[in-house]
């Protein structure tokens, strides 16, 4: 690790994941030195507990079960019972191969160290890493976020599972009650519901959702054998058996063999000594930043979910530039950069894909736009109809002054596709016209964003192309 004058190494980070490595290239790319601190498995949230195991299993259950419900009776398959113990050790495989290739020969290419230990500041100045002082001239905290319990009555008296260490489970488990309807809660939902347990989800499904889309979303998981019971876990309880009893707020009970709460993710910052910095958090525990992702001390800057940023990678490390970039910058007026969320895309990784990009009608009213939206019908779209699963819609909002697009949103095989360009004809200002007119591949499911934006110009049915 280079030396830097009175400072050991211009930037130390805190965390080696999307967040962290991202700081990390941007401090090297501009010449400076930076080390990166790890306490716990290289690579964070994402390839090791999050988008890529859960992603892999969701694949290899989507196989399952659409052998299973395969619709060309011409084309015969079969599905027999699940191995899940083979399963877990192939996406452990996956996850070991990705951590060395994206994140350790990373590193060592950009030639920034990662150290092990748990970080700690001593004051505002100084980091200590397992006790060794470490003098850096700027930080960035990007240490991540963990799956929170909190707000259930005996939870904490009874054998849980979180979307964590589902995802290590070596034999399936008969029935299973998920509490948490949102992007987690559906993804492992319909995940273990397609390799063959029972499911119940008790809390409000796709609660971010446009409300066309979460009716296709609640119909998908009725055919899928997922009862939902849309009210709060209000409490859990072992029963006489040894099952897990939870009960909703509207008096309702369900029992599983086993129990999986999605209600959400907290920061864990505590042995950094946030408060001995001068960083300040929130009630939720997440550290509070400016725009321009600065803490309460001028020298300390934080970077991904442990910010409380939208939990995606891409969020992650774009905020991890932005910070690094800030954390070095020398001019008097301090730093500048920010992160652009126009037109932000998110997928739920459900079988048919939720993605969305940019603004749901209620923001875009929220926000004082006038706002006109359409909404198309799957079996409007050529390529749903040729693979014979016509669930879902998609649906344009857009300002109905200008015709300027506001947001996309899609339930559809592949949704999350369709939301590239969807975030660019948001970010580049394009209208429902532009949408209408450009060119889109006949029978892929894209087509289906230049169709919906023709109903714009009136709802007449069109030929194939027209």
């Amino acid at each position: 690790m280079e030396s830097s004058g009175e400072y050991d190494v211009d930037l130390a980070v805190i965390g080696s994941g999307g967040a962290a490595m991202a700081a990390g290239i941007t401090a090297r790319k501009a010449g400076r030195s930076v080390v990166l601190i790890e306490r716990g498995t290289l690579g964070g949230t994402c390839v090791n507990v999050g988008c890529v195991p859960s992603k892999t299993l969701l694949a290899a259950a989507g196989h399952r079960h659409a052998a299973l419900t395969n619709p060309f009776a011409g084309a015969p398959t079969s599905a027999s019972r699940v191995d899940l113990g083979a399963l877990v050790a192939q996406k452990d495989e996956l996850i070991h191969r990705l951590r060395e290739h994206k994140y350790a020969e990373v590193a060592e290419a950009w030639d920034f160290p990662v150290m092990a230990g748990e970080a700690r500041f001593t004051d505002g100045e100084v980091l200590t890493v397992d006790g060794k002082p470490l003098r850096a001239r700027a930080y960035v905290i990007a240490s991540g976020s963990q799956p929170s319990v909190a707000g259930i009555s005996g939870v904490e008296d009874v054998e849980y599972l979180t979307s964590t260490t589902a995802m290590d489970l070596d034999a399936l488990p008969e029935s299973l009650v998920v509490v948490g309807g949102g992007y987690v809660g559906m993804e492992q939902a319909q995940l273990f519901a397609h390799l063959g347990a029972k499911v119940t989800i008790v809390g409000r499904l796709a609660p971010k959702a446009e409300d066309e889309l979460r009716d296709v979303m609640a119909e998908v998981f009725s055919e899928d054998g997922i009862t939902v019971i849309e009210h709060r876990a209000l409490s859990v309880r072992t029963t006489d058996d040894g099952q897990v009893m939870v009960t909703a707020a509207d008096g309702s009970e369900v029992t599983a063999q086993r129990l999986l709460v999605a209600t959400g993710r907290r920061s864990e910052t505590d042995a950094m000594n946030l408060a001995g910095a001068g960083v300040e958090t929130d009630e939720r525990g997440f550290i509070r930043i400016d725009a321009h992702q600065r803490t309460s001390n001028p020298r300390v800057f934080a970077a991904g979910d442990v910010a409380g940023t939208p939990q995606f990678v891409y969020v992650a490390a774009a905020s991890g530039r932005v910070a690094a970039s800030n954390a070095l910058d020398e001019t008097p007026d301090g730093a500048q950069g920010s992160v652009d969320y126009t037109g932000m895309p998110a997928v739920t990784f459900t079988r048919p894909q939720l993605a969305s990009a940019g603004l749901t009608e209620h923001q875009a009213i929220e926000q004082g736009y006038s706002c006109a939206c359409r909404t198309l019908s799957l079996e409007d779209v050529p390529r749903a109809l040729v693979n014979r699963d016509t669930r879902g819609a998609i649906k344009v909002i857009a300002d109905a002054l200008t015709g300027r697009v506001l947001g996309v949103h899609a339930v559809a095989d592949g949704a999350g596709e369709i939301m590239l360009a969807a975030t660019y004809a948001i970010k580049s200002g394009m209208t429902v016209d532009d949408l209408a007119d450009t060119w889109a591949p006949y029978l892929t499911t894209s087509e289906s964003l230049r169709l919906a934006a023709g109903l714009f110009r009136g709802d007449m049915p069109t030929s194939c192309c027209a």
